[in-house]
Order: C-alpha cells, then sequence, then structure tokens
C-alpha cells in the first residue's frame, strides 16, 4: 500500500513539475523592449524599443526585427522614433503607438506611411486593432481611449472609471482593457488596478470579476479558455486572471515586464522585459507526448 500511495505522490510531484513555466530563450541587447507582435508573413518578430526615457522626443526610439526563435535580425530595423510603446499589426501595416502620434509603418519595407497627430494626447500606450479595421489606442495618464476610424484619429472616450488604461484587447462587441492605476501625484503611492470591460456601442465599463485591484497592469493576452494572461508591470508579474476576476499568478519576474504575445498552439509566451533589456520566452506548460507511429 505504501508503495503504491509513494508512486502516486510521484507522479503528482512529476506532473506539476512538468506544469512549471520554463524558460526558452532570451535574446539580450534590446533598448527597453516594450511590445512584441508576430508578423505571420514572413514569420518575424516585430519590438518596440524606447531607448531613453518613457515620453521622451527625443528621435532614439526603435523597432527591431527577430525570428522567433529569439535571433536578432535587425537591431534597427525601423529607426528613428521617439519613444515607441504598443504595436499592432493588420494585414501589411504596423500601428505604433509613439507618445503623441498613431504611427503606421509598412510592414514590408519598414517605410513610415502615416503619422496619425493628436492634440492633448499626453503617453499613447497599447494598440488595438478590430476585425473591421478600427484601431484603438490608449493614453494612460489621460484615461482616455482614442480611436482611428475611416482616416479619422480623435478621442473616442475618456473617463476616469477606466483607471490609467493600458493594455487593449477588442472582443466581440466589448474593449477590454488592463488598467494600469491612476497615475500618483507627488509624495503619493501608485494604486493597483485590474481588467476592465469597455462595451464598444454605448461605453459601458463593467469590471470583469469583483473589480478587485491586481496589479499595474501592461500587457493583455486572451486564452481559449476565456481567461486572460497579464502582465504586471510595477510587481514583475505573469498572471491568468479569469473572466470571473480570479488571479493566478505563473511567473515571477523582474520590474518591467511590458506587453506580451501569446502563441496557443505551443503554449508559449514572449514577454518584452523592459528594464533589462531583453526578450523572453516562456512555455507555459509541458508539451504534449508525441505519438508514436506505427509500424
Amino acid at each position: 500500500m505504501r508503495s503504491i500511495l509513494a508512486l502516486l505522490l510521484t507522479v503528482a510531484l512529476t506532473s506539476a513539475a512538468a506544469a512549471e513555466p520554463k524558460l526558452l530563450w532570451e535574446t539580450k541587447g534590446l533598448a527597453g523592449p516594450e511590445s512584441v507582435v508576430y508578423d505571420p508573413v514572413t514569420d518575424v518578430l516585430y519590438v518596440s524599443n524606447i531607448n531613453g526615457a518613457v515620453m521622451q522626443k527625443d528621435g532614439n526610439g526603435f523597432i527591431a526585427r527577430l525570428k522567433p526563435d529569439g535571433t536578432l535580425l535587425e537591431r534597427q530595423w525601423v529607426k528613428g522614433l521617439n519613444s515607441p510603446t504598443g504595436l499592432a499589426l493588420r494585414g501589411r501595416t504596423l500601428y505604433v503607438a509613439d507618445v503623441d502620434q498613431l504611427l503606421e509603418i509598412n510592414a514590408a519595407s519598414g517605410e513610415v506611411t502615416k503619422r496619425h497627430k493628436t492634440k492633448g494626447a499626453i503617453f499613447l500606450n497599447d494598440v488595438a486593432v478590430a476585425e473591421d479595421g478600427t484601431v484603438y489606442v490608449s493614453d494612460t495618464p489621460m484615461n482616455t481611449i482614442w480611436r482611428l476610424k475611416d482616416g479619422v484619429f480623435e478621442p473616442w472616450f475618456a473617463n476616469d472609471d477606466l483607471n490609467g488604461p493600458n493594455g487593449l484587447l477588442v472582443q466581440g462587441d466589448k474593449l477590454i482593457v488592463a488598467s494600469f492605476g491612476r497615475m500618483p501625484g507627488e509624495g503619493q503611492k501608485q494604486e493597483l488596478a485590474g481588467l476592465l470591460a469597455v462595451n464598444l456601442e454605448d461605453q459601458a465599463i463593467e469590471p470583469l470579476g469583483k473589480g478587485e485591484p491586481v496589479g499595474n497592469l501592461d500587457g493583455l493576452e486572451p486564452l481559449a479558455s476565456g481567461d486572460y494572461l497579464v502582465t504586471d508591470w510595477a510587481d514583475g508579474a505573469l498572471y491568468t486572471i479569469g473572466a470571473k476576476g480570479k488571479v493566478n499568478q505563473l511567473i515571477d519576474l523582474n520590474q518591467g515586464s511590458a506587453d506580451l504575445t501569446y502563441f496557443p498552439d505551443t503554449d508559449t509566451v514572449l514577454i518584452p522585459m523592459m528594464l533589462d533589456n531583453t526578450l523572453a520566452a516562456y512555455r507555459l506548460s509541458a508539451p504534449a507526448p508525441k505519438a508514436k507511429e506505427k509500424k
């Protein structure tokens, strides 16, 4: 009986260990990487690099190109940007949030084809594109979501209840928002925040779950289960957050974990580590065993 119990315990411990996220690779030598997206047409990754102070208009920012295994192809594929953060790819257009402008970059040539300027934006942060091509951009300190539709880029929704909107994701008739928390005044402590859902029709806001604060949230990716993968920039962590608000920490990271990309086929996540100047790849679960070929 004892041997059976010991065997069951061993199997349980082995399974738990196998389920632990595994670091696959790290690409070093980046410069304040903030966001990463995958281009299936060219099979490359695009990574935004702030390369200086956030929100600084210094012309030092750039976009890097990497292979999916982390090999650096071109460190400064697109250069001369200011403080590029959020990225989103639709067709052959790469959208880039750059302080107070939304840029359109030709993914084939790396040429900046359009600059959508703003009046009043302070820190355009993340970018998300709906199925109809509408582009949404968060302005974190201004508690505002900007929208590019039919060539017009303008404030779409401003509300303090957005609580420092950062990561964005369009899901059906909802815009899911990962909030960073309100920017603190002098001598004040940074607040924590959680996930919100904004109705795209009437702009009604509702918290996901009980609305309890989770952290200073940044990157946001959906899972097939209905949960979300979310990074916490300030605390340095990768969480799953359920639609009802349940939070589970998957990986304890360094501060600066930013706008991630997720590959569901391999259960792999890529996380820009902004303060470490690296891009890190983790497999979240053990790969399924290969089926044996019949002889």
